[in-house]
């Protein structure tokens, strides 16, 4: 229906009384409707208090009308009866020119009627203020304009008419006052101001108890649900007791602080989940001989890696609690730092500070990356691992041998700084023994000595037959596998000996390194290597010397000796690993030989 075709009939009546109502007609009804009437309430009548009072509708059961600051009703007994009209007047001998007078502040208020006013646009509220303490006949003073925080002067000089209040409008009127009525003004909001603090203090001391209660409340079942973990998961009972070096505390010295205590935090698996994104394919890094590697973003916004030992797999579980026990005791910047783990339901995982730039050998073996590692910096990650493997076989509180040493277990932090990583496969020798045997040989073929891999004997000579291998492999680019035309049937030791005997070693240099390098530091490092990986494991330097050689270009070198493995093994299945190798994150090749 077209609205426009519709007649409105509305009528306006006025009473004497002052009200005004407003009827349209409803033809169906055939009847009036209210449709609008003014006033609403008994504080819009005009001067409803009288002059100097205020108007206040929503003080429910009570008088509407109270006089504004400084003045009382004029009528006591019409005040009384609950008739304001006669208004309010000053108190006696009330003193409000140039005797300390002030203002007191009256908020969300329609202000007085402004028909006897002075305005000022170009006051601000600090100038009204001091405009009208300068005149004697000046009872009150507000803000012309609320808009941006108020701006011009409203001021008036004669009795304040028509003052109400509301909820949540309005604007403040502030008041002139003698001396007597500002400092009973200033005591009472003091007295409110105090008992104000004195409600925020309590309610906060009662809140800090709450949560004080709450949170003991919280640790008491935590510990309680810890207990139960630990004896329905009996690793989680092992690990609570992990090796202990002099002067560490363990888990028996103070049972009722078992978390605090342990070396490595446990994290909830719900948290490593949601990290993990619930171990999102998108948050893969790599996979690795026990199982997967993936990037996690903490609440706070801390990255992690986590290493999550495979649900399906019969082995690791031996080299999980063996990498918690170990790496908790390490700290050094050439090796990984562990954050915690997780062993929750049937799920084992270490979680490890995360490292963008992922393992050496993504670098090494990679012909676009290869170029992003010149000869400094090569160098500076060979005496970087040099220096993680001296402080495990000297340094640490106990002689640790790594036993699987490889590219793909050197990490790279943001700035292309070495962390040795991967411990499964670490061994904890006394702090005499040099050496021990094993009937488990583990490591990847290749990086191997061949006192271990053919005997199961390891010593720290072990693990420097292995840099030995890694640092020929940083300084040629290639794997130690790798195919050489000149001798198809040699390996990379064996190619960079018959180099050596030849006096051709620059031939065996990485090409991608270009003019970065020296030809007599990168001629000594290999005959470093080469020493390293001499046969015999008496005739191979200790990491002490290797460091030391690597640092000091003065040092005479020995001749090194002809290597093992000098041709291309053949065993069958020496390399396990379910890495390819180029995107290896801490990935472990497990080989196993019944030592003879």
């Amino acid at each position: 229906m077209d609205r426009r075709s519709v007649e409105w009939h509305t009528r306006n009546d006025s009473q004497e009384s002052g009200s005004v109502q407003r009827f349209t007609w409803h033809d169906q009804e055939q009847r009036w409707i209210e449709f609008w009437y003014d006033p609403k309430d008994q504080c819009d009548y005009y001067g409803k208090c009288g002059p100097n009072s205020n108007c206040n509708p929503y003080n429910a059961g009570q008088f509407e009308c109270t006089c504004l600051p400084g003045f009382e009703p004029k009528s006591p007994t019409d005040w009384y009866l609950r008739d304001g009209s006669a208004g309010c007047v000053r108190r006696p001998r009330a003193s409000a020119c140039q005797h300390g007078e002030g203002f007191v502040k009256v908020p969300l208020v329609k202000v007085p009627d402004t028909s006897q006013a002075h305005t000022n646009m170009s006051f601000s509220l600090n100038e009204c203020e001091k405009e009208c303490l300068r005149n004697c006949s000046c009872t009150a003073y507000a803000s012309a304009n609320e808009i941006l925080g108020g701006f011009g002067c409203l001021i008036w000089h004669d009795n304040l008419v028509d003052t109400r209040t509301f909820t949540d409008s309005g604007q403040d009127l502030y008041v002139r006052v003698d001396a007597i009525e500002l400092a009973r003004y200033r005591k009472k909001t003091s007295f409110l101001s105090k008992k104000a603090r004195v409600a925020i203090i309590l309610v906060s001391v009662l809140t800090a108890l709450l949560l004080a209660s709450s949170i003991s409340y919280c640790l008491v079942i935590k510990k309680r649900n810890g207990i139960d973990r630990r004896r329905k998961n009996p690793l989680i009972s092992e690990m609570t007791n992990l090796t202990r070096f002099e002067g560490s505390p363990s888990v028996e010295d103070c049972d009722d602080g078992a978390r605090r205590n342990r070396d490595v935090p446990l994290f909830d698996l719900s948290t490593i989940a949601s990290a993990t994104n619930n171990f999102s394919f998108l948050n893969k890094l790599g996979q690795g001989g026990f199982g997967s590697v993936y990037k996690g973003v903490m609440d706070n916004g801390a990255e992690i890696a986590i290493k999550r030992l495979s649900k399906h797999s019969g082995q690791g579980v031996e080299e999980f609690k063996n990498e918690v026990q170990l790496i908790a005791k390490l700290q050094h910047r050439n090796l990984v730092r562990i954050l915690g783990c997780c062993v929750e339901e049937d799920e084992k995982m270490l979680i490890y500070e995360y490292l963008p730039n992922k393992s050496l050998d993504a670098f090494l073996f990679d012909n676009t990356k290869s170029s992003l590692l010149d000869w400094k910096k090569r160098f500076e990650i060979a005496s970087g691992v040099a220096r993680g493997l001296l402080y495990l076989h000297q340094d640490s509180r106990l002689r640790i041998i790594h036993r699987d040493l490889k590219a793909s277990n050197v990490l790279l932090d943001a700035v292309m700084n070495p962390k040795i990583a991967d411990f499964g496969m670490a061994r904890i020798c006394g702090g005499d023994q040099m050496q021990g045997n094993t009937n488990r040989v583990v490591g990847t073929y290749g990086y191997m000595s061949p006192e271990y891999a053919m005997e199961g004997i390891f010593s720290i000579k072990s693990d420097v037959y292995s840099f030995g291998v890694l640092l020929l492999e940083i300084i040629s680019g290639k794997r130690n596998s790798a195919y050489y035309h000149e001798n198809p049937s040699s390996n990379l030791v064996g190619r960079v000996w018959e180099l050596w005997q030849e006096g051709n070693c620059v031939d065996i240099v990485d090409e991608t390194m270009g003019d970065s390098c020296s030809k007599e530091e990168v001629l000594r490092c290999i005959q470093i290597g080469l020493l390293c990986v001499q046969e015999f494991a008496e005739d191979r330097p200790n990491m002490s010397a290797v460091v030391f050689m690597l640092a000091n270009n003065n040092v005479v070198l020995a001749s090194p000796k002809r290597p093992a493995y000098v041709f291309k093994s053949n065993y069958h299945g020496a390399n396990l690993s379910s890495s390819d190798g180029t995107t290896s994150v801490n990935d472990v090749t497990i080989t196993e030989v019944e030592g003879r």
